[in-house]
């Protein structure tokens, strides 16, 4: 088990996570998103895919024994542990344009978007190869009869979780969400770990 890692609000990060490997993201003072992604480190035109998890999934939310798949229709992520039950992969990281498009009264921020091409470039990943993240903690309620979508704050609590096994080699990018309305009108930091067998 390895020490737990902060990430400031409104940043982002990317690391290594070895095939076996247990990340956990911890939400330590509650109602914080978290955005994931999960690049095959072998083979970076392989990434995680909310099309491909929802086809087989059958359903948009997800939990503790769901799994996450490529756009090759690989597993990347198994969900293993997960104190929320609610999350988001729906939508895509929070960006300059959505400060500019959706939050005009606010300064504009690179969001999620920049803040995770930044953590991912050293390992070689451009920005337009960054697709829709696990938004680990959003709620992402969604009209049954109209599909319309709202942004809610989180439901989850300090010291919440939510935890994945590597099922391959990864290179992932996790971030502590910039825009206000994905985490109940504050920021604040995200913590993770990395558990080994």
């Amino acid at each position: 088990m390895s020490d737990t890692i902060e990430i400031p609000e409104r940043s982002g990060t990317a690391f290594k996570l070895a095939k076996g490997d247990v990340l956990v993201v911890i939400d330590p003072k509650g109602q914080q998103v978290s955005d994931l992604l999960a690049f095959n480190a072998h083979d970076l035109g392989e990434v995680i895919s909310s099309g491909r998890t929802f086809d087989y999934a059958e359903r948009i939310y997800l939990t503790t024994g769901d799994r996450l798949f490529s756009n090759r229709s690989n597993v990347m992520l198994t969900i293993v542990d997960d104190s929320v039950g609610r999350h988001d992969f729906l939508l895509t990281p929070c960006s300059f344009d959505t400060f500019r498009l959706c939050y005009e009264n606010e300064p504009p921020h690179r969001g999620c978007f920049g803040n995770l091409a930044a953590a991912l470039e050293p390992y070689g990943i451009e920005p337009d190869q960054i697709p829709s993240a696990f938004n680990c903690f959003m709620n992402v309620p969604v009209d049954g009869e109209t599909g319309k979508l709202q942004v809610l704050p989180p439901l989850s609590k300090a010291g919440d979780r939510i935890a994945f096994r590597a099922e391959i080699d990864l290179i992932v990018g996790l971030t502590a969400c910039s825009a206000k309305d994905s985490n109940g009108g504050s920021f604040k930091p995200i913590h993770y770990r990395i558990d080994r067998p």
